[in-house]
């Protein structure tokens, strides 16, 4: 094994990948070989147990090291030449994907502050149960073939009409039925996107469509967020220097920083992408947690340029998985021809059930107790976090998130370890940044900040950070 110097100017970090590196590229290490554990690494070299962490998730990201949950790591087998300079270009995202599998959406953990979906005594439970008693009880439904490439017709039709609700002027034709939103966001980038391609996207943005888009070799251009929307003169310069072709955001109760754009933020937007012609995808997945009616990208520019994207996932089951995607008429067959190249059709019976809760008599009432609920637990979240020290991004009073810093606190990554460690689920930063790089920030949902011992265990940190 290799001997690691604290005197270097080297970070310790940067010593431990490259020189497990450099055993492997010289034969040392072969593969298959099981690696030490982080704390028996930890413990031999006398460095931190998240020193060792943040070099063996870098040594996963580089194609170095496979992590086998309850095993342990291993030297992984890799490819040569062409195909491995390939893997190393996309490193980061093994990375990314990797944490969120380990820790980020790790259901298993008691407390979940950093997740991204409501509890499930929040969801419309009940609705959904009459839903498939309905869907059960309906002898003509026809249980064999794949359904409609599109959707379940009907649905389609609902999704017009609550568009229209939202002056979002279209037909059922324009009108794409999905695996959630997840799918049509990856339908839309592997539309629109080609390796090597500029993407714009918001920073700090949706952490699954940041993976998704650099998969695909996008180079991604960030969009930095403010309350108000974004900073528009640093947007505007990053379009010209860079041409995107497209513009990922999600304009309403965004994730991670729960920041809304404002209508003025939303014009000037529009006003780029004709400028410097650009398509803009809007994802409004939160749209049914907003108290308040506000305009969309959709609305304003009535789906010239904008492809609009949402989803019932969040608010009536995620497991349910339907989400749809509204655009113009030629861009929407080629997204359907994408759907069935890749997974033929949705599913009729899950749209169905959808399409049942939707209907049901207390779905609006089941909205608005939502609604309030999350404004009530934002109101008690905020207060915790700032008596705390916590630095709020912005105070939505609505949707799932606050976005928060501690002064003391350099790395969330580095907290989010710890606090899986007491069976607490924190979201750290570094997983909404365009190139995830080190960040103090976190994402709080709101709707798990009740439990007295996720505070207990912030409050321990922040003083000893202090």
């Amino acid at each position: 094994m290799f001997a690691l110097d604290s005197k270097l100017p080297t970070p310790l970090v940067t010593q431990i990948v490259e020189g497990f590196r450099r055993m492997i590229d010289d034969g040392q290490l072969r593969a298959g070989t099981k690696l030490p554990s982080i704390r028996q690494f930890a413990h031999t070299h006398a460095v931190s147990v998240y020193t060792v962490v943040d070099a063996y998730d870098r040594l996963v990201a580089l194609g170095f090291f496979a992590s086998r949950p309850h095993s342990g790591f291993f030297v992984r087998g890799r490819a040569t030449g062409a195909l491995a300079q390939t893997s190393i270009r996309g490193s980061y995202t093994f990375d990314s994907m990797w944490y969120m599998r380990r820790i980020f959406e790790n259901r298993a953990l008691r407390s979940k502050p950093g997740c991204g979906w409501l509890p499930n005594d929040w969801l419309f439970a009940e609705g959904l149960k009459r839903s498939l008693r309905n869907v059960a009880a309906d002898e003509g439904i026809d249980l064999g073939g794949y359904g409609e490439p599109k959707g379940y017709p009907p649905l389609r039709q609902l999704v017009r009409d609550l568009l229209a609700e939202h002056e979002v002027v279209t037909t059922a034709e324009q009108v794409l039925l999905t695996h959630g939103s997840s799918q049509a966001l990856d339908l839309a980038a592997r539309r629109l996107v080609r390796a090597g391609d500029a993407v714009l996207v918001d920073e700090p943005g949706y952490a699954n469509l940041l993976s998704s888009l650099r998969f695909l070799g996008a180079r991604l251009v960030g969009a930095p967020r403010t309350p108000q929307g974004w900073d528009l003169d640093v947007l505007e310069a990053r379009i010209k220097e860079h041409r995107p072709k497209v513009f990922f955001t999600h304009p309403r109760l965004q994730s991670p920083t729960a920041s809304t754009a404002q209508l003025s933020h939303l014009h000037r937007v529009l006003q780029l992408a004709e400028k410097y012609d650009f398509l803009v995808v809007e994802n409004d997945i939160y749209l049914d947690l907003d108290p308040e009616p506000r305009p969309s990208l959709a609305g304003l520019d009535q789906l010239q340029r904008v492809v609009y994207i949402s989803s019932f996932s969040k608010t009536i089951s995620p497991n349910i998985r339907v989400g749809y995607l509204a655009a113009q008429p030629d861009l929407l067959e080629d997204l359907a021809q994408m759907k069935m190249l890749s997974g033929l059709t949705s599913s009729e019976f899950t749209e169905r059930l959808a399409y049942g809760a939707l209907l049901d008599g207390r779905w609006r009432k089941h909205l608005k107790g939502v609604r309030e609920r999350l404004a009530q637990a934002h109101q008690v979240a905020a207060v915790r976090l700032l008596e705390l020290g916590f630095e709020l991004f912005c105070e939505p009073k609505a949707g799932m998130f606050l976005w928060a810093r501690h002064p003391d606190i350099a790395s969330g990554a580095e907290l989010s370890y710890k606090a899986a460690e007491h069976d607490i689920m924190l979201g750290p930063g570094h997983l909404f940044a365009t190139d995830l790089a080190p960040s103090p920030w976190l994402r709080f949902n709101v709707a798990y900040c009740t439990d007295g011992a996720v505070f207990s265990f912030l409050e321990t940190e922040c003083r000893a950070a202090g």
